[in-house]
């Protein structure tokens, strides 16, 4: 179980990062950068935790696809990016991919 509290902190910090370093201006403005670097930072730290225990390549796929999709809402949330309809469906195919891999794989049961 703690592993997913890892995963979870991964996800988030690497979210916080990712919006970030999009305020950021391109490594313009301080305050952005520095969340840049503190977040990606714990990102991996996190994540690093999670792989001495979980396979990789599950890991992985889970921690990329609950980034993308959060990333992709948080730009719609905080930007105003517009999302079309067949992003919105591929978000809902990477949803039902992680949904998939935790219900049914051996390794994370």
């Amino acid at each position: 179980m703690q592993s997913w509290f890892w995963l979870s902190i991964a996800v988030i910090a690497e979210v916080f990062a990712t919006i970030a370093l999009k305020a950021s201006d391109g490594f313009t403005k301080i305050y952005p950068v520095l969340i840049v670097i503190v977040g990606y930072s714990i990102a991996f730290i996190a994540l690093a935790k999670v792989l001495q225990v979980l396979p990789v390549a599950i890991i992985y796929a889970i921690w990329s696809g609950l980034g993308i999709t959060l990333i992709a809402l948080a730009s719609w949330f905080f930007f105003g990016e517009k999302l079309e309809v067949t992003e919105i469906i591929g978000i809902f195919l990477i949803i039902v991919g992680i949904v998939i891999l935790k219900g049914f794989s051996s390794d994370l049961n």
